[in-house]
């Protein structure tokens, strides 16, 4: 993660999930995150409104020239990207795996934009109040932001994260004692 947003959010929702693949909503304080809220949002995880802001931090909203609140996720992506942004909302709800992602963009004079989205799940009993909280961040903050706003955003670059993508992959790739030899299963070349 490059932005520094990104981290703290990070570590307080790793800090906040313990064992668990995700912490739950009702565990995000706030007061918490102060130093990172302008930077941060929270989606409802309903795939047939387009994944739509409860809440979207000063910044955030300052990049579109708008209040986004209600406004579909899905919809602030440029149409190449709309179907990579769902797939990645749909496994973090589905499996509780977050995403780390580069994201660009130009705003209407054609000035370009490096961002960082960081999406993490929350666990909710009810599926109606599923919920990802995220932070969408410039890389370097520009002159004109709040004054101009951005056009479509572009995905690039992706990874997953978390307890359960942890318990997956590790395993397999752990390093064995010095001296031992280890065979795994394939095919033949």
């Amino acid at each position: 993660m490059k932005h520094a947003a990104s981290r703290q959010l990070y570590a307080y929702w790793e800090e906040r999930r313990g064992k668990r693949a995700a912490p739950e909503r009702a565990e995000i304080e706030p007061g918490a995150i102060r130093q990172v809220l302008s930077d941060a949002f929270i989606l409802a995880l309903d795939g047939g409104a387009g994944h739509p802001f409860r809440l979207a931090g000063t910044r955030v909203c300052a990049l579109f020239g708008r209040e986004l609140k209600n406004e579909p996720f899905i919809g602030l992506w440029a149409a190449a990207s709309q179907p990579t942004i769902a797939d990645l909302v749909s496994i973090l709800d589905s499996e509780q795996v977050g995403t780390v992602a580069a994201a660009t963009a130009q705003n209407a004079h054609g000035e370009p934009i490096d961002l960082e989205l960081l999406l993490l799940p929350l666990s909710s009993t009810r599926p109606s109040l599923a919920r990802t909280i995220g932070i969408l961040a410039p890389l370097t903050i520009p002159q004109w932001l709040g004054s101009v706003p951005l056009g479509p955003l572009s995905v690039g670059s992706r990874r997953h994260i978390g307890a359960s993508l942890e318990r997956r992959i590790l395993p397999r790739f752990m390093a064995t004692r010095r001296g031992q030899l280890t065979v795994h299963e394939g095919g033949r070349l």
